[in-house]
């Protein structure tokens, strides 16, 4: 079930643990760290009441997803430590997670077509960040959402940047794409700083 109980301490200190254990090059493979967001997911979470039947597609940086739905903390800590940070598949809990950008939209709006039509219970929730949002994949799927009034959700988390490039400065544009259209109403929209750098600690690891 979601762990609805946990608070924004558990959420950071679950990635300050994971940033310790990375510097030490245990974990032989990338990983994406965020802080400054826990307040915003943990509201979602509450506010929508994401449960056992409903999905959670992430990317690679969805520690926090899989803790908020109810993945188990050592569970997800020893996936993490196998390398497994930035593709987070735990199909017992309904989390499924790409390092690919854009890969899981479609599937995502494929499984909402799947649980509509089937008469199942479940919504889903797809988690992106700010310059994800605005591919043409993000776009399509939204699209077709709203047109279909599948059971899904897309929420937008804006660091400001795609790695170390500037989001607006790449768009010129400072508001999203789908600020002021109808397809709001998919989407859940909020901005951030994050803690960490895009990917990793920010200096040399040696393993």
């Amino acid at each position: 079930m979601a762990v609805h109980h946990l608070t924004k301490e558990d959420l950071q200190n679950f990635e300050k643990e994971i940033a310790e254990i990375f510097s030490t090059g245990v974990i032989r493979a990338p990983v994406h760290l965020r802080s400054g967001r826990e307040d915003q997911l943990i509201k979602i979470f509450q506010d929508e009441q994401i449960g056992n039947d409903d999905w959670v597609f992430g990317f690679w940086d969805s520690h926090e997803l899989a803790l908020l739905k109810g993945v188990p903390r050592e569970e997800l800590k020893q996936a993490i430590i196998e390398g497994k940070s930035i593709s987070l598949c735990f199909p017992k809990y309904n989390v499924l997670c790409s390092g690919i950008v854009g890969s899981l939209m479609g599937t995502a709006v494929g499984a909402a077509w799947a649980l509509k039509r089937q008469h199942k219970k479940g919504r889903v929730y797809l988690f992106c960040g700010d310059m994800s949002a605005e591919t043409g994949v993000f776009h399509e799927a939204v699209k077709y959402a709203v047109n279909f009034g599948l059971p899904v959700k897309f929420i937008v988390c804006d660091n400001g940047v795609s790695v170390m490039t500037n989001t607006r400065e790449v768009w010129g544009s400072e508001d999203p794409w789908f600020k002021g259209t109808k397809y709001e109403s998919k989407i859940i929209y909020f901005k951030y700083v994050n803690g960490y750098p895009h990917s990793g600690l920010g200096k040399l690891i040696k393993f």
